[in-house]
This record gives structure tokens, sequence and C-alpha cells, in this order.
């Protein structure tokens, strides 16, 4: 579906502002502004793929690349399907499971999600990292590379999907965080999240399955909060994996991973 988009557009050109933010989640809210593994149950109800959608060239010659490794060019998001349809079966299907989780959250679990409205490797694996402590400059500097390619790519299916918040959507959703600014599909916290999963659990095989339930907690608590839909979630595990099949084909970042295996503990 977004193949073809993906090859012949760039990102918007407010992105190459992104290293002037101090957070992926800043700069998200200002963009949009002007374990858990329920995620296998989800692909099911997923909406199909739109039709492809395409920008006047103006809009390309001014858009430039985003990410650190990555350009659009390079990203094949094929694998990652239009939101559902407003009033759709798996719309639908996204409100009673908020509601169900709402109705059941514990304050404890809305202080955890509280806690991580930021997303950055620290937040999410700050307390498991198979780094040493306090972090190397290196390996801040490397996953801060990354994330620069996970925000460049769910921001730029943000602004093609544009689907609200289900806290905008439905005033039955009350987000027991910080509401946040932005719009929804793919959450960004379960493509950051499910990227740097991937990552380590290359780097550090033995501890594979506890960074992918750690991201899936991560991205499960943005639904128990109201925040996001639970296709949202979904459509950020399928992004992440899409982007991590790229960086893989990626010299630099493949070398610098590599690198990374001299800062393990």
């Amino acid at each position: 579906m977004l193949k073809q988009i993906s090859r012949r557009c760039l990102l918007p050109l407010s992105l190459l502002f992104l290293p002037l933010f101090s957070s992926a989640a800043a700069f998200e809210e200002i963009y949009s502004a002007s374990g858990y593994n329920f995620s296998a149950g989800l692909s099911a109800f997923v909406s199909p793929p739109a039709a492809p959608v395409s920008f006047p060239s103006a809009v390309i010659d001014k858009a430039a690349a985003s990410g650190h490794y990555l350009t659009p060019s390079e990203l094949d998001l094929s694998a990652v399907p239009a939101a559902p349809a407003d009033g759709s079966a798996a719309d639908k299907k996204d409100f009673e499971t908020l509601l169900a989780w709402q109705a059941g959250r514990t304050g404890a679990q809305c202080s955890l999600a509280q806690s991580e409205t930021e997303h950055s490797f620290e937040v999410f694996f700050g307390k498991i990292t198979p780094f040493a402590v306090p972090q190397p400059d290196a390996v801040k500097k490397f996953f801060s590379h990354v994330g620069k390619d996970s925000v460049a790519a769910h921001t730029y299916l943000k602004g093609i999907y544009k689907r609200e918040r289900p806290f905008v959507r439905d005033a039955r959703i009350k987000p027991c965080v910080m509401r946040p600014r932005g719009l929804a599909y793919p959450s960004g916290h379960a493509t950051m999240s499910r990227l740097f999963a991937l990552i380590l659990g290359d780097l550090v095989p033995s501890r594979r399955k506890a960074f992918i339930a750690r991201a899936d907690e991560a991205a499960l608590n943005r639904v128990i909060a109201g925040v996001h839909h639970p296709t949202d979630i979904e459509a950020g595990r399928l992004l992440a994996n899409e982007l991590y099949r790229n960086l893989l084909e990626d010299e630099a970042f493949v070398s610098d991973m590599e690198s990374m295996r001299a800062y393990l503990r």
C-alpha cells in the first residue's frame, strides 16, 4: 500500500528540525499541533490498506530526509495497514477494549503509564539495560540516532492517516495520564520501544524475550492510560519490524550496532 508512497515521497520539511527538540515526544507534539502480548489478536481487526496517497511534486522538492540512517526512499512500509475506518468493526473493537481497560485499571498502572509519557531508551529500558551504568555516551548517541528514524517514520504515517486520539473521538474515554497532543496511528511509543527491543534482542539473544516483553508492556500502557487505540499499538509494532528490516540493510547502522557490543556488561 505505502510502498509506492515511501519510495516516491520524502518526509515533511519540518522533520529537518528534529534534532532541536529534547525528546521525541516533544517534537511529535509540536509537529502535530501545527509481558503483555495482546497484539497478535488485534491483527485480525485491522482494515485493508487504503489506496496509495500521492503528493504534489512541489512538496517532494521541498522535503528532505529526516532520520539518521534511513531516508523515505529506503522504507518499504507496505506491511503497515491503513488505520481502521471510523465505525468499522475494528474501530468498535478498539473502543470496547479501551473501555474495558478503563473500568479495570489500577492506580499503579496509571502511575506507571504516567512515568512513561516520553519515549526514549532510558524510559523503556533504563531499568533492564544490558549496557554499563551510567550509560556510555556512545550508547546514548546510537539510540538517539535510531530514535530519530523511528520518530520520522511514525510521524510520516500519522500525517497520512490523521487518526485522532481515542479521547478526542469518544468522550467516554478518560485518560489517566496527561493528554498528549498529536495524532494516534501508529503509536510512537509502540514503534520505538519495539525497535529498540529488536536491536537489544540481537545484541543479547539470551534476553530477547525480556526486551520484547518490556516493549509490549510500554505499548500496552498507552492503551491502559486511554491515549491510544489497540490498533495504533499493533501498527507501531509492524512499523518497527519494517524499520529494523531496512536498518539491517544499512551498512552504517550495522557497523554502529556492532560497536555497541563493546559496551555490554
